[in-house]
Order: C-alpha cells, then sequence, then structure tokens
C-alpha cells in the first residue's frame, strides 16, 4: 500500500479546513480523520507546531503531507492500514508522540438518551454528559459531551493540548445542542474545560463542565477526567431495611453538620470525609441521633457559602477528599446504622464566570429576563425550571448523589425562593405567570417531578423542604395535588419558639400564644422541627446567647428549649453545637467550641441532648404519631399566668407520656396536671437535675395520681415543677 503525494498550495477557498483554522469548526469530522472516496482513503490531521506525522502500517511508516502550514496534514491510500490506526507525531522542538487519532472515533450518544434530555426526563444525565473513561475499539480514553446549543463551537481543552482550543474541537449533535469528543490516551485526573465560541457574538471563553463528577481544589476551577469509583458497598442490609422503613412512625432526630468546621485537626487543616467516619461517626452515635445531615458537599468555590453556592453538581468538594472518601463515610454510617442526608440547593446558583453563569455565551441553565434571573438576597441566578434540558440537569443531579452515593435524602433548600415569582423582590421587579400570578409554576412543576422520581426508584429515601411560608400541601403526594416532599421544615414553630424564649419570662405570660398557635397547625404538613445554622450565624447568636437572664437561666432556657422541641409532634433537627450550649455564634472558618465541655454547664447541656435523644427513640409515644393529632392532647394550655404548658403525647398502641414544661424561673409546688389514668407515675426525665447544670428540684423519682376528674380527664396528679424546666412523666 502505497501513499499519494497530496496536494501542499490549496487556495484559502478550496481549503475545507478553514473554519477550523479560524477554531470555527462546528463539524469536525466533516474535514478531519478518515473519509472514503472514489480514489481511497483520505486521513486529515489538524497539530498544530508538528513538524511532521506519519502512519504506522504493517509494513512501516507512511508521512503524511502537511498541506497547510498552520498544522493540516493529509495521508492518502487505497485502504486503511488498521482500525483503528495508530499515528507517530513529531513536534518541532523534537518531542515525539505515538498517539491514536480522536477523529477516528465518531460520536456515540444515542438518540434516545438525547431525546430524553432534550424532553426533562432524562434522570441520568451524568452517564450522557460530562467526562467519562471508557474504552471503544479497544482504545481507552474519555469521552466528552456537555450542552451549548448557542456554541457556533466548543472545544476540550487541557494541558494534553496546552489548553489551545484549536485542537480538539467537539462535534455537534444537531439540535440537541449536545457536543461530543473522545479523546484516546486521556487517563484518570486529566485537567480540562470546555472553550466556548458563541455564535451569535463570536466571544470565546473557558467553561467548567457542568456535570464534571470531580475538580481542582479551589481557588482553581479545572474539572478532572474522574476515575471510576473503586469502592465496595457493604449497606445492602441498611438499603433493604430502608426500602421498608416506616419513617412517619420511626423516631428521626437529625444531626445537622458543617464537614469543615465540625472539628479540625491542629494548625486548622480540615477532617477528611474518612477523619470524619473515625470520629464523627461514634459521636453521632453515642448522642443517640438517627440522621447526620450534611451542608452542602457538592463543589462550591467560596468556603464561606458553605456549599449553598453550588458550582459542581455532581462533584463532592475536594476540600475533604474524594468521591471514594465520601462512599467511605457514607458506607460506615449505614453499617453503623446511622442515616446520611444531604442538603442540596436547586433554587439558584453562583454567577461565578468560570461555571454556569452564560455559560454559553447566553442565558442558558438561568432566565433572560432580569425580573426572573437573578436572586437579590444572594446575588445568584435563578435556574430555569421550564427549560427541558435545566430539569434534566437538576433532577440528574438528585439521581447522581442518591445512586452513586448511597444517600437517604435530600433536604432541599430555599424552597420558598423557588415557588414564588416575587419572592424578596419587590412590586414592577418580578413578572407574573401565564395567569397573572405569582406562583412560579415550572418550579412547582420540577418539584413534583423531583419526588415522583425520587420516591420512585429510591424506596424510603426522604425529601425535606425548606420552606417558609403558608404554601398547602408541601408534604403531601402529588397525586393529591401536594409537592410530594416526605417532610416540610415547620420555620413557624421554630421562629413563635425562639420569640418567646426571648421575652424576659416576666414578660411570656403576654406571648402564651407562642407556643400554643403551633397546634392549630400541627399536623396540616408532615414537620421536622429545625434548629438549624440559620439561626445561629448573622448576628442572631447562639442558642444560648439569644435566651434572657443570668448564665443560670440562659443554660436552663436552652435545655428547656430542647426538652420541648424533644416532646413536641415532628421529628427533630438540631445544628451542631446547640449540644454544647455553645456561647459564640456559629463560625465556619474554625471548629466549634469542644473546650467548653470542661465546664459544668456545657457538659450538663451536652448530657441533656445525649439522654433527651435517647428517650425520644425509645419511647414510641413521643415519635409513633408526630403527624396524626391523636398523639397529642393538651392537659392544660391556657395557664398564661404561670407560663406552664402540659400536654399528653401518645403511641399507637395507647400508651402516652405526660410532659410539663415551666417557662418561668419561679418553682411551681403542688401544680395539678389531669391525666389519663390514675396510679402511679415516674419521672423519667428533668432538665432541672443537677447532672445537666440544674438545681435538683423535682418529684423524688415519682408521683401517685387521683382518681379525681381534673380538665376533662379522669385523673389527676400533683407535681414540682422546677424552674424553667421541663419535666416528663412515664405511667409506672
Amino acid at each position: 500500500m502505497n501513499a499519494k503525494p497530496s496536494v501542499t498550495d490549496r487556495s484559502a477557498a478550496a481549503r475545507p479546513w478553514s473554519r477550523l483554522l479560524l477554531a470555527r469548526e462546528y463539524d469536525p469530522f466533516a474535514c478531519l480523520g478518515p473519509v472514503r472516496d472514489e480514489s481511497g482513503w483520505r486521513i486529515r490531521a489538524f497539530r498544530p507546531g508538528a513538524a511532521s506525522i506519519v502512519l504506522e502500517t504493517p509494513a512501516g511508516q507512511e508521512a503524511f503531507a502537511c498541506v497547510d502550514p498552520a498544522g493540516v496534514f493529509e495521508w492518502r491510500g487505497t485502504a486503511l492500514p488498521a482500525d483503528p490506526y495508530v499515528l507517530h507525531v513529531v513536534a518541532a522542538s523534537g518531542a515525539a508522540e505515538r498517539c491514536h487519532d480522536p477523529y477516528a472515533f465518531p460520536p456515540a450518544a444515542t438518540s434516545h438518551d438525547l431525546y430524553l434530555f432534550s424532553e426533562g426526563r432524562n434522570y441520568q444525565a451524568y452517564r450522557l454528559l460530562g467526562a467519562r473513561l471508557e474504552s471503544r475499539r479497544g482504545v481507552s480514553g474519555a469521552c466528552f459531551r456537555v450542552w451549548a446549543p448557542n456554541a457556533e463551537r466548543v472545544s476540550v481543552v487541557g494541558e494534553f493540548n496546552r489548553w489551545d482550543g484549536r485542537v480538539h474541537p467537539m462535534a455537534s449533535l444537531g439540535a440537541s445542542g449536545v457536543w461530543e469528543l473522545f479523546i484516546p490516551g486521556l487517563a484518570a485526573d486529566a485537567l480540562y474545560k470546555y472553550e466556548i465560541r458563541n455564535r451569535a457574538t463570536g466571544a470565546v471563553f473557558a467553561k467548567s463542565d457542568p456535570y464534571g463528577q470531580r475538580f481542582e481544589l479551589r481557588p482553581a476551577t479545572a474539572a478532572c477526567v474522574p476515575p471510576p469509583p473503586t469502592h465496595a458497598w457493604g449497606d445492602a442490609d441498611w438499603l433493604a431495611r430502608r426500602a421498608q422503613w416506616d419513617w412517619l412512625h420511626a423516631p428521626v432526630s437529625i444531626y445537622e453538620l458543617h464537614a469543615g468546621s465540625w472539628k479540625r485537626h491542629p494548625g486548622g487543616r480540615f477532617y477528611s470525609y474518612r477523619d470524619l467516619a473515625e470520629h464523627l461517626l461514634p459521636y453521632v452515635l453515642d448522642m443517640g441521633y438517627t440522621h447526620i445531615e450534611l451542608l452542602p458537599v457538592s463543589e462550591h468555590p467560596l468556603d464561606e457559602s458553605w456549599g449553598y453556592q453550588t458550582t459542581g453538581y455532581f462533584a463532592p468538594t475536594r476540600r475533604f477528599g474524594s468521591a471514594d472518601d465520601l462512599r467511605f463515610f457514607i458506607d460506615a454510617c449505614h453499617r453503623a446504622g446511622l442515616g446520611v442526608l444531604l442538603d442540596w440547593a436547586p433554587g439558584h446558583f453562583p454567577e461565578d464566570d468560570f461555571a454556569l453563569a452564560h455559560f454559553d455565551g447566553s442565558s442558558l441553565y438561568e432566565h433572560e429576563d432580569p425580573r426572573l434571573k437573578r436572586h437579590p438576597d444572594w446575588g445568584t441566578h435563578v435556574f430555569n425550571y421550564g427549560r427541558n434540558e435545566v430539569r434534566s440537569f437538576l433532577l440528574s443531579s438528585a439521581h447522581y448523589w442518591l445512586s452513586e452515593f448511597h444517600i437517604d435524602g435530600l433536604r432541599v433548600d430555599a424552597v420558598a425562593s423557588m415557588l414564588y415569582l416575587d419572592y424578596s423582590r419587590k412590586a414592577g421587579e418580578w413578572l407574573p405567570n401565564r395567569y397573572g400570578g405569582r406562583e412560579n409554576l415550572e418550579a412547582i412543576d420540577f418539584l413534583r417531578q423531583l419526588n415522583v422520581m425520587v420516591h420512585g426508584e429510591f424506596p424510603g429515601a426522604l425529601t425535606v423542604a425548606e420552606e417558609s411560608t403558608a404554601w398547602p400541601m408541601v408534604s403531601r403526594p402529588t397525586h393529591l395535588g401536594g409537592l410530594g416532599f416526605s417532610m416540610k421544615w415547620n420555620m413557624g414553630w421554630m421562629n413563635d419558639t425562639l420569640a418567646y424564649l426571648a421575652h424576659d419570662p416576666v414578660h411570656r405570660r403576654f406571648h402564651h400564644s407562642q407556643l400554643t398557635f403551633g397546634q392549630l397547625y400541627a399536623y396540616t404538613e408532615n414537620f421536622v422541627l429545625p434548629l438549624s445554622h440559620d439561626e445561629v450565624v448573622h448576628g442572631k447568636g447562639s442558642l444560648v446567647g439569644k435566651m434572657p437572664g443570668d448564665d443560670w437561666q440562659k443554660f436552663a432556657n436552652a435545655r428547656l428549649l430542647l426538652s420541648y422541641q424533644m416532646t413536641s409532634p415532628g421529628k427533630k433537627l438540631n445544628f451542631m453545637g446547640s449540644e454544647l450550649g455553645q456561647r459564640a455564634e456559629w463560625h465556619a472558618g474554625g471548629e466549634l467550641d469542644w473546650w467548653l465541655l470542661q465546664h459544668a454547664p456545657h457538659a450538663g447541656m451536652q448530657r441533656l441532648a445525649r439522654d433527651l435523644n435517647r428517650l425520644y427513640g425509645a419511647t414510641p409515644a413521643l415519635h409513633e404519631l408526630d403527624f396524626e393529632g391523636r398523639g397529642f392532647a393538651w392537659s392544660d394550655c391556657h395557664d398564661a399566668d404561670q407560663s406552664v404548658l402540659s400536654y399528653l403525647r401518645f403511641a399507637q398502641d395507647g400508651s402516652f407520656v405526660m410532659v410539663a414544661l415551666n417557662f418561668t424561673p419561679v418553682p411551681r409546688r403542688g401544680y395539678r396536671i389531669g391525666v389519663p389514668r390514675a396510679g402511679g407515675y415516674r419521672e423519667a426525665f428533668n432538665s432541672d437535675s443537677s447532672y445537666y447544670g440544674g438545681s435538683d428540684m423535682g418529684n423524688g423519682g415519682g408521683v401517685h395520681a387521683r382518681a379525681e376528674a381534673h380538665r376533662g380527664f379522669p385523673a389527676c396528679l400533683e407535681l414540682t415543677l422546677p424552674p424553667l424546666a421541663a419535666v416528663i412523666l412515664t405511667p409506672a
């Protein structure tokens, strides 16, 4: 087989590679790679800076002719020597490279996958787009795909081509807006970005991969070709139990955690995911929590955003280790019997010019109209939920975390900002929906689609909405007209409770309804009672710091707050540090103030949190009917003058506990409370115990109820109510 000489003096008009040289080629396979014509085969390669290229054949090497000094080379022959063929490229510097030709591997994306993506129904688009190691015709390399419908040209750039956008232009896959290129020889951790030329303006810029699964450590922003996972999961039993889990009637006590500031190594270095498995896991188990909730560990450029301004929706942040390290942590939690929830932020994304914002030179992931585009509170962009490909992106992100990392549920951030077009906007600064209303119809459809997907494909996984308004049926099934979430944060309970406790006890009698009002709506949703990170930052002070009075009263109030939370209907969430009685508000730049535990009030607070969790989990009456009115009854909700509340919690079998709360520093002796039956009652918990830092006032371990009617109950008992304290009684 003999190579034919090639013409080397073609005019510019006759050069089929002219758009390639201008870095405007959208169909590089039309002018590069192998082509068969009437005279045989032609292979064309574009290698700027190359001195020569030869084709390796069984008989030896056959030279390419340089047909353009810009770096275009051609070979012609009667037959291809091999499939795939091998090139030997020698640079002008003398450096040599033996490689396969990317343009010998045509695009391989299936029309079905592209169709589902364009329809907003590709829930595993992370398997279609992004960078993936794979083998084609026996050749290993990386396949890149990206959605950029308004680009004239997209190239893969990286260290492997000296970040030169001319070298590896991608092929446009038509109306899908997706571009693809397989680059042979690339291995895991190769750095890359996409260089994009906008069709309308001609502007050229580099972007990180929206579907990137691994990134450089901040502040660098390039994506890395991800290695295949190697972690061997050992949580099959956990997942099987989760699929049958009756979470509606189970104890759920969540420890909300910021991975970067729970603990740190000496010198300030972050704990890794594996460090957390070693140190956090036994701590949370000992404290009696059922779940850990991670503030977002999706990749993000700014530490101070705590992960809520996400740039890598498919990438665990490198701050704490690799994707397999995170898998190790979650697996360890599951083997130990702990669930792991993940904060997920599909409501907005940052304006950083290296990431999603104005991705292909147009408003692609965000809205074009400024009245819809920008979130005024956070200086971020709002996702365009009406665009099918954006829905595929977000739904695939949720699927990715649940599938690839076995996450047990998603806490969806800032749902209220998604539901309302006028959220934090003044009149004239927002655009009504097609019916003239303020509801974001596209976001509503997206949230319903999200919840149907999660509950359908991941049995037992939870979705929890941070939703702060009176939007109806957030945690009701979509087929009944609800949004389909498993649970909703009860922001009303949180705000009312903290506002009440901020009052000096002498004035609390005038605000009693702040504690009782919540029962009017407590069963309209499946509520989580949150004392979250949002309540201990930005000048709000710590939980202890919010409380009035001297130091003793502050801690007594804080113990009372946790007791009230853990005995009220609803699942529980507490941010790390609340169990320590932190005095300073949370600071993400360092670890919690663990040294405080050497002081009695803080050690007592931690013991109280531990015992409350254990009591809550072991007592069916405190969790089985959290979402049903039959699980709660007031014993007395009217005693505003003494600022006392008393109520009963019931289990499915009718067993019950009695809770009494004294919100003043005045002891109440001989306080009468109605109960369902006469007989002995054991004091199962007293937040005023000296073990917790209290004054040790109580009821000697128990009391006896007389068969004497009181406030509609057939029996009553007389209690000593300690100051600023909670007492829990169980029938003996």
